[in-house]
């Protein structure tokens, strides 16, 4: 199971953390899961907080339809890397904890 990372971060979004079941927006096929921290939509998902998957490159690309989903940067305000997420790339369900 998937312990939820509490660090300076976390904290930072106000303690609140949920992992969430991200999907392809075009074919539905599962992306990874991932630890959403604070409240707000999904702009861009941190590598760290990435949980089944070890992205590399500078692409987000689904592995079932080849559909580009976001781009790396570097979030320079904490100076994490980043993938930002395209507008309607992915569909986010909320999971419970026990389910990983």
């Amino acid at each position: 199971m998937y312990q939820i990372k509490r660090d300076k971060f976390q904290a930072a979004r106000g303690g609140s953390s949920r992992i969430l079941d991200i999907k392809c927006e075009h074919c539905l096929s599962h992306i990874c899961f991932y630890q959403k921290d604070g409240p707000g939509s999904l702009r861009r998902m941190y590598v760290d907080r990435m949980i089944d998957l070890a992205p590399d490159g500078d692409r987000l690309i689904c592995h079932a339809c080849h559909r580009e989903l976001g781009v790396k940067v570097t979030w320079q305000k904490e100076n994490r890397p980043a993938y930002r997420l395209f507008v309607e790339s992915v569909n986010k369900f909320r999971t419970s904890r026990n389910s990983l």
